[in-house]
């Protein structure tokens, strides 16, 4: 062998990389699926992190910490709290009820839990701070703290009737006795529009802003907001009816339960419709106070007979301006919304009409035009969709308006809903065919007025001839079409 081979030596441009560090005796082991190497490494870690300083190990915990995780509820299953041998002795049906009873039991506890919460964490913290005044407070909240030991008195009752094996045997005299006292939430319910309206506008202010964002943000809300847990009680009067019909549904046909729970359905169903009721004439008043008058004239004497608000929202003239309309029980409303000393209100652009003297008439897609006078001069306009027609059959009022909707879903409510309106003024079934909703004398009558009268108001000519052309466009392109299958066949 050469001797030269072995006196080989690196050219000294040729860069050596250095050996790396050995910092711990892990490093020189090679990996492995050894379960007994693997733990070694493991205690030499461990040990080598012993020996660092506390404060080296308080660094690198802050490090690592992250955020504090968000509270979560307790979702414990009634078969999950019982062993196996007590688990077998009861048959499906009755897990299944039993289940039934102990999710209203704990969505009691969640209740109250979310009740003193909304006390502690927000309405105590915001008048201690003086975030808000004691009146403020007092309106968005309202009496929160009198429904917890309603609540607790069902909770009471409910453990008191707990057998010795977890299950409850009779339900339904319990919640017949306790449920009056949810008429407690008629207030509660029918003050919440004004309470969030309040809220809304406290928000505007830098401290209760931040305040609420610092509450969202911690750990409590389990990102919630505030309005989130003062809307809790009315999303549980909801359930109360669906609660008990799923006891209802697990129970056996034979059980006592039976006629007290039907009956307990029943009242809960009542008891909702009356505070439905009463939420339905608080919020027809809320937007009537919110009414401005340009005029008194404006003003129509049957307002104050209005307590059911049917519909309302935005909607889009012929001409593309923005008006909020309500449909009240007796009149239609057209407004624009305005701002009076930091007030939102709803000022009245035209004399209202009342809902027994109201046409409508459903156009069709592509038979209006939108676009006024000003954008009409250097554009042809763009067809319109989703837009109906509503006009006065009084002369006197001479009115009528092409009102624009967003989609095909909103287009069809406030139909619905204007047809519900009319068949309850005019006596007439709202159920009626499209063409047949208004008589063709009404319609004629509406649009006999002045153009310069109304904006909205199209000439009494136009809408025929409009209407004649298009019918004998589509006829014209019917019989093309039919031709050229024709054609086709051939």
């Amino acid at each position: 062998i050469n001797q030269c081979f072995f006196c080989y030596t690196t050219p000294e441009k040729k860069r050596v990389r250095p050996l790396a560090k050995v910092s711990s005796l892990v490093n020189l082991m090679s990996p492995s699926k050894n379960g007994a190497v693997r733990r070694f490494g493991q205690t030499i870690q461990s040990l080598r992190s012993d020996t660092k300083s506390p404060g080296t190990t308080l660094k690198g915990n802050s490090r690592s910490s992250g955020p504090t995780p968000t509270k979560r509820r307790n979702s414990t299953l009634w078969s999950e709290t019982l062993d196996i041998h007590q688990k077998s002795t009861f048959s499906t049906k009755e897990i299944k009820r039993q289940e039934a009873i102990y999710e209203l039991f704990r969505g009691e506890q969640d209740l109250i839990e979310d009740l003193q919460l909304a006390r502690k964490a927000y309405h105590d913290p915001m008048l201690k701070l003086s975030i808000m005044t004691e009146e403020e407070l007092a309106h968005i909240f309202g009496d929160l703290d009198a429904y917890i030991p309603l609540h607790e008195d069902l909770l009471i009752k409910l453990t008191e009737e707990t057998g010795s094996d977890g299950t409850v045997a009779q339900i339904g005299q319990i919640v017949i006795d306790w449920l009056p006292g949810l008429n407690a939430y008629r207030n509660y319910c029918s003050n919440q529009l004004a309470a969030k309206a309040l809220l809304d506008q406290k928000k505007q202010d830098r401290r209760v802003q931040d305040f609420l964002q610092r509450c969202l943000e911690s750990p409590f809300s389990r990102k919630l907001d505030l309005w989130s847990f003062l809307d809790i009680p009315r999303s549980r009067l909801v359930k109360y009816p669906l609660l008990l019909r799923e006891i209802l549904r697990h129970t056996p046909p034979d059980h006592p339960d039976v006629t007290s729970l039907e009956k307990a359905i029943t009242i809960i169903q009542e008891i909702l419709s009356d505070i439905n009721v009463r939420k339905g004439e608080s919020e027809c008043q809320y937007y009537i106070d919110k009414l401005e008058y340009l005029d008194e004239k404006q003003r129509d004497p049957l307002i104050d007979n209005c307590k059911t608000l049917l519909c309302h929202g935005e909607l889009r003239t012929k001409s593309g301006s923005r008006l909020h309309v309500f449909l009240f029980s007796e009149l239609l409303v057209l407004t624009r919304p305005v701002t009076r000393n930091d007030r939102s209100c709803f000022q009245v652009c035209r004399r209202p009409i009342p809902v027994k003297d109201l046409a409508l008439e459903d156009l069709q897609d592509g038979e209006i035009r939108m676009g006024g006078s000003f954008r009409g001069a250097f554009t042809n306009g763009e067809k319109a969709k989703n837009v109906f027609r509503v006009s006065s059959t009084d002369a006197s009022h001479c009115q009528s308006h092409t009102l624009h909707v967003s989609d095909v879903y909103h287009k069809q409510q406030w139909l619905n809903c204007l047809r519900t309106a009319i068949a309850q003024q005019q006596g007439a079934s709202p159920d009626v065919q499209e063409g047949e909703a208004v008589p063709a004398k009404r319609r004629s009558a509406a649009r006999v007025c002045d153009v310069n009268t109304d904006e909205n108001c199209p000439p009494a000519s136009g809408p025929k001839l409009r209407r004649q052309t298009l019918s004998k466009s589509r006829l014209d392109q019917k019989l093309h079409e039919s031709q050229k299958r024709k054609e086709t066949k051939v």
